[in-house]
Parts: structure tokens; C-alpha cells; sequence
């Protein structure tokens, strides 16, 4: 018999020679946490053929991209599992999505967390029977045939013909050029259940084994339409290992522990009454103290900085946002308009006009270009930096409102400034510098950048002024020192950004400032100013925001400190806790003293025993609880007890007031 061919590949960097016909097993059967192979930079499954001249790399199950695969095949076992369980179930779509996975189902009944653990109790069968997964390409005609039963899989194979755009995952079953179908395969090589895919899989199903969970189920509209029907998703989570699964499963419920919402109810900070509509908060007197404390040091900061402060309106004409171009692009996320039937002269007393729409601002922009063009600008002035406090009113659908964190009224932080396109650069990097310092004052300190780039079928403008514009972008990022990652196509229309990404003290992500560039609005406004020759020119235009929203930013530190807000933004900043009745008067003449430095203290007076008063305290996550008793008033002292539980005793009032003050006026984290 002839010796097989051998075929030159390069696997991890390194030149080897190998049978024609080796496989992925074949090179790294024996490595149990290899799970998938790039081939030329393309995720494939380890049972396929290996190319002549390939550049092959090993991917491990603990790789991002490796998770991502456990992930899918996860959700593979559960369809498996709801379908031995439920036969009528018919499937929807099931890809891996950050930390976890999600499978859709069209069946009578939403599943109830019984459901759930019954579920999850079939898939560790199918997870122990070693199940392996194989891959068909096969003709459409065939995969139709198959899959005849599957109402949602077919539409998916309709949606190729129609050149629809993958959406809510829909990548993740079928891919452009093919059709192929994934077959899970039992011991003896039976096929024992299948699914419309694209792939790749894990080698077999006992990789599940180390650390899976169901964590949820929720209703779900098909590929993400209103008009489609409803399903019923089921969630969960997969990791390399048991550990790996805890240690998730830890960090859920601190972050559910740490939730805005929650805390606000606990700590009477907000609260979003049901008589007024979804998405529109109320901020209570301590939720408003620690409120006003974010927008005054956020004013102070900002005239420090250069910018002006402007005031505008809540509603406006309609021919506004026809000219700026936003009742174009974005009326589905506007409220509608109000009509009103005639427009009265101020002056003469006369009708003017019949049937003008009016609607509630959605962004500031176009306002800030009116104040712009009010008048005409010299270079001098520029570059004029704009600065607003601006509620704007947004149609969000009632399924994303959550929280503060998704609102239908908001109050952004929003500056636009106009330069010189000579300006722009030095504009941008004091602008970066200016936010990463702010939001380092607020306790957010772990950043990377991410740049978002022209989408080539959405933009106005020429690419020349496109590309200069996102290379200034990438060079002041890059200045910054910080990671910087690409978010190819992900820019508005109208010119490039950076958005500032902000980690959280559980890891978390926050999208936080954006700096965009704008080339659209100050064309559409004829916006200019007189250049040292005389000549009339265009100013760049940059929006910017720091926090995003108040609501928004203010969610983001309430988890971030789960409710402990450093001295100088927590509502009580400092109680006092006489021993007993007989302490009374001598902690109020310590409060009287703490509040004329003007810090927020008061005595609890109540009936309430000793250490009830303590545990109130803490569970109101007080920064400072001051106690005194009859040593500390002999020595005109006060014992400190802090939100950790250690104390400090016998500090003498003047020095007690003076680590305060101190901790309060430096922004201390404590």
C-alpha cells in the first residue's frame, strides 16, 4: 500500500509535515482543553480535514473564543433537552452571547424555574452520554426536507433568499454560501437529534460537564420584531470549569445585591412611580442631594475648563429637527407631536400660521447650533465650547426601559464645541483629558477607549474629510495611553467617535463620555465663522458628553459602590449616636460645629436603642457615625465608627471634624 502524501501546514507559528487527510483530532485529540481550530483565521471544527498549506492555531476552551463555542454547543443540548421534553417545541434561534447562551422555543406554556430544573436535570444526561457533534453540508432541498417540521428554521432559509439582515443571532444558525446542519451523535454513532447551523462545535458534549446553568426564562419576539411571534427564550450560562462557574455565579448575585434599583427603594433615593409612565423616574430629597453634588462639581469643573453654559427649551417646532435632520433618522425614538392649531403673533396679535407639530427635544444639538448662528463668529472665539444640563425626552420601548439605566426623560451632560479645523486635534486630547480626569474624581478609574468608524453604507461627507477626521481620532486615543479597541462600522452617519469605556468594581463595562466629530450639522445649519483672511468657513463640530444622562451615570455609581457613596456625594454624611438620652445635647453641639464647615450631620434622637441606631446607620451606608458617652464628653471627644465596622475611639472633636472636612473637600473613597 502506498505511504500517504504528505502536506506542509503551520500550526501555532511552526512549520510541520502531515499526512494528507489529518484532521484537527489528529493533531490535538490528546489536549483536553483544545476544543476548536482556527484554519487561515476561521473558526472550524476539530473533526474536519486539514487543508494543504493551512496556517492552523489551537484555540482552548478557556480562549474567549473557545467559551463562546462551549456556549453555543450548550445551547445545542438545551433545544435537545426541551425537545425530548416538550416534542411539540418548535426552535427558534440559539447562540452564545456574553457569559452565556440563550435558545428560543415556540411552545403553549411559558416555562416556569420548576421548568427550568427539570431541564437543566435532561441536559446533564445528554451532557453525560458523550454525546459528538457532526457537520453536513448539505443541499437546501435536503436541509428543507429534514427540516420541514421547523416553522422558524425554514424562514431562516427564506431569509437568505431575501437578503435580509442577521438579527438577534440569526448569524449563529446559518451561514451566507451553504447550508449545513449539525447532527448530535450518541455512542454508537446514531443520530439522536439536530439543528440548522454554521458552527463549529466542541469535540463532545462531556466539555458541558465542568460548569453549566439555566438562569432564566423570558418571553422573546422572533429575530427581535414586534410583528413577529412572541417565543419563549430560555437563558443560561457555561464555563471551562466548576470554579470558573461559581465564580460567575458570585459575581451575579453581589451584582444583583448592588442593584440601582434595589438600593434606591433601600436607601430612599428614587423611584419610578407607575401614575407616570414608564421610564420617568423621581429622584427623592437624598437621591436629589447626591444628584445636585454630581451637577455642581460637574459645573465647577466645566467653567474651570473653558465652557459656557447655555438653557434650552423643552419642545420646538418641528422644522427644527427637519433641518438637523433627526426627524429623518430617528422619529421611531421620538414621542409624537403635539399639534397645535394656530401660532399667534406676539407682536400684532395676529394668526400667523395653522397646524404646527411640535415635539419634545430629543437631543440638544440643534439647539446649541441655534445659539451658535445667532450672531456672526470671528476665529477669535473659537473655540467655543457650549455646555448644557439639557433634559431630552426619548420613545424607548417599554422592553428595554430599565431602571436609570434606560429612560424615556433624561437629563444629559451635553457640550458642543465649534473649532477650527487646525484646533481639532488639541481640542480633542484636552477634551479626553478633561473627561478621564472628571470621571476619575467620581471614583471610576479603569478605562479603555473604543473608536467607531465610518459605516461605507451610512455616512455623509467625503472620505477623504472622513478618514483625516478618524485618524485624528486614533492619534489622540492612542496619546492617551489607554487599549484601544476598533469598532469597525459603528459610527453615526455623521462623523467618527470615541467613547470612553469605563470599568465597573465588579469588572463591569459602562459605555460612559463620547467625543464625536460632526460634519453633517454644521453644513445643514450653514454654520460659520470669519477666518483671519476674512474668508467665511465651516467649524468643526464635536459633541460630547461625560456622564451620558445623570439618570444613567448616577445608576452606574450607585452599583459601583453598591449604595456607599464616598463622604462628599452621600446623602447623610455624618450621624451622630449619643450612648444615651443623657448625650443628647453634646452631640448636637458636635453636629452644630460639623455644620457650619457645611457638612450634612444630624443626631438620632429617636427611641430606637443603641444598637438599633448603629444597624440603621449602616444599613443607610453612612460614611461617618460618630458616638459619645460619658468618657468622650469628659474629654470632649467622640468615637468614630466606620461603614467597615472598625471604630476609632476617644478622638477629640476638633481633630473628629477635621478628618471629615478633610475626607469630604479631597474626594476621599472612604
Amino acid at each position: 500500500m502506498a505511504e500517504p502524501k504528505e502536506i506542509s501546514i503551520t500550526v501555532d507559528q511552526e512549520a510541520i509535515q502531515v499526512a494528507e487527510g489529518t484532521t484537527g483530532n489528529d493533531l490535538f485529540g490528546d489536549e483536553k482543553t483544545t476544543v476548536v481550530m482556527r484554519v487561515d483565521g476561521n473558526l472550524q471544527d476539530l473533526f474536519r480535514v486539514i487543508p494543504e498549506g493551512s496556517t492552523i492555531e489551537r484555540v482552548d476552551i478557556t480562549d474567549q473564543a473557545g467559551l463562546e463555542v462551549l456556549r453555543h454547543s450548550t445551547a445545542h443540548v438545551l433545544a435537545q433537552a426541551v425537545q425530548e421534553m416538550y416534542p411539540e417545541a418548535k426552535l427558534g434561534i440559539g447562540p452564545y452571547v456574553q457569559e452565556g447562551f440563550y435558545y428560543d422555543f415556540d411552545v403553549d406554556e411559558p416555562f416556569t424555574p420548576d421548568d427550568l430544573k427539570q431541564i437543566q436535570k435532561r441536559m446533564m444526561r445528554i451532557v453525560k452520554a458523550n454525546q459528538t457533534f457532526d457537520r453536513r453540508a448539505v443541499a437546501e432541498a435536503v436541509a428543507r426536507e429534514e427540516l420541514a417540521d421547523e416553522p422558524y428554521k425554514l424562514h431562516l432559509m427564506d431569509r437568505q433568499h431575501d437578503d435580509e439582515a442577521d438579527a438577534d443571532g440569526a448569524a449563529v444558525e446559518i451561514g451566507a454560501g451553504e447550508i449545513t446542519i449539525y447532527d448530535n451523535l450518541d455512542r454508537k454513532g446514531a443520530v439522536v437529534w439536530k439543528d440548522l447551523c454554521r458552527g463549529p462545535h466542541i469535540p463532545s458534549t462531556k466539555l458541558i460537564a465542568n460548569g453549566f446553568a439555566l438562569t432564566r426564562a423570558a418571553g422573546a419576539y422572533w429575530l427581535g420584531s414586534e410583528s413577529n411571534p412572541q417565543l419563549q427564550r430560555i437563558y443560561g450560562t457555561a464555563w471551562a470549569s466548576k470554579d470558573d462557574l461559581v465564580a460567575y455565579q458570585e459575581r451575579i448575585a453581589e451584582a444583583e445585591r448592588r442593584d440601582h434599583r434595589k438600593l434606591g427603594a433601600e436607601l430612599d433615593l428614587f423611584s419610578f412611580p407607575d401614575e407616570l409612565g414608564s421610564g420617568l423616574p423621581v429622584f427623592h430629597p437624598k437621591g436629589g442631594i447626591i444628584r445636585k453634588e454630581m451637577e455642581d462639581y460637574s459645573r465647577k469643573r466645566h467653567e474651570q475648563a473653558g465652557y459656557e453654559f447655555v438653557y434650552t427649551p423643552h419642545i420646538t417646532k418641528q422644522n427644527l429637527y427637519e433641518t438637523s435632520g433627526h426627524l429623518e433618522w430617528y422619529a421611531d425614538g421620538m414621542f409624537p407631536p403635539m399639534h397645535v392649531d394656530e401660532v399667534v403673533d406676539e407682536t400684532t396679535g395676529e394668526v400667523t400660521r395653522a397646524g404646527v407639530d411640535y415635539y419634545l427635544k430629543p437631543m440638544n444639538c440643534p439647539m446649541h447650533n441655534l445659539i451658535f448662528a445667532s450672531r456672526g463668529r470671528s476665529y477669535r472665539e473659537l473655540p467655543l465650547r457650549l455646555f448644557e444640563f439639557g433634559s431630552v425626552y426619548r420613545y424607548e420601548k417599554s422592553g428595554v426601559v430599565h431602571g436609570l439605566t434606560r429612560v424615556r426623560g433624561m437629563t444629559q451632560d451635553d457640550a458642543h464645541i465649534y473649532c477650527t479645523e487646525d484646533q481639532m486635534k488639541d481640542e480633542l486630547t484636552t477634551t479626553l483629558n478633561f473627561v478621564l480626569d472628571l470621571l476619575k474624581d467620581y471614583g471610576l478609574d479603569d478605562f479603555y477607549l473604543e473608536l467607531s468608524t465610518k459605516n461605507p453604507e451610512k455616512y455623509v461627507g467625503s472620505d477623504e474629510v472622513w478618514d483625516n477626521a478618524t485618524q485624528v481620532l486614533a492619534d489622540v486615543a492612542a496619546a492617551s495611553g489607554l487599549e484601544l479597541v476598533d469598532d469597525e462600522g459603528g459610527a453615526a452617519f455623521y462623523g467618527p467617535k470615541i467613547s470612553v469605556q469605563a470599568r465597573d468594581a465588579l469588572g463591569r463595562t459602562w459605555q460612559m463620555s463620547t467625543m464625536q466629530l460632526d460634519f453633517n450639522l454644521p453644513e445643514r445649519f450653514d454654520l460659520q465663522y470669519q477666518a483671519a483672511d476674512g474668508n467665511r468657513q465651516r467649524p468643526v463640530m464635536i459633541h460630547r458628553a461625560l456622564f451620558g444622562s445623570i439618570e444613567r451615570f448616577m445608576a452606574v455609581l450607585t452599583e459601583h459602590y453598591a449604595g456607599a457613596f464616598p463622604a462628599w456625594l452621600a446623602p447623610e454624611q455624618v450621624v451622630a449616636i449619643p450612648v444615651a438620652d443623657a448625650f443628647n445635647d453634646y452631640m448636637y453641639d458636635v453636629v452644630d460645629k460639623l455644620k457650619a464647615h457645611g457638612i450634612r450631620a444630624q443626631v438620632d434622637d429617636s427611641s430606637d436603642r443603641f444598637p438599633k441606631k448603629i444597624r440603621t446607620a449602616s444599613k443607610q451606608k453612612v460614611p461617618f457615625v460618630l458616638i459619645a458617652g460619658g468618657e468622650d464628653a469628659e474629654a470632649n471627644a467622640v468615637s468614630f465608627r466606620y461603614r467597615d465596622g472598625s471604630q476609632d475611639n476617644g478622638i477629640p472633636v476638633d481633630e473628629a471634624i477635621e478628618r471629615i472636612v478633610t475626607a469630604i473637600e479631597q474626594r476621599q473613597q472612604v
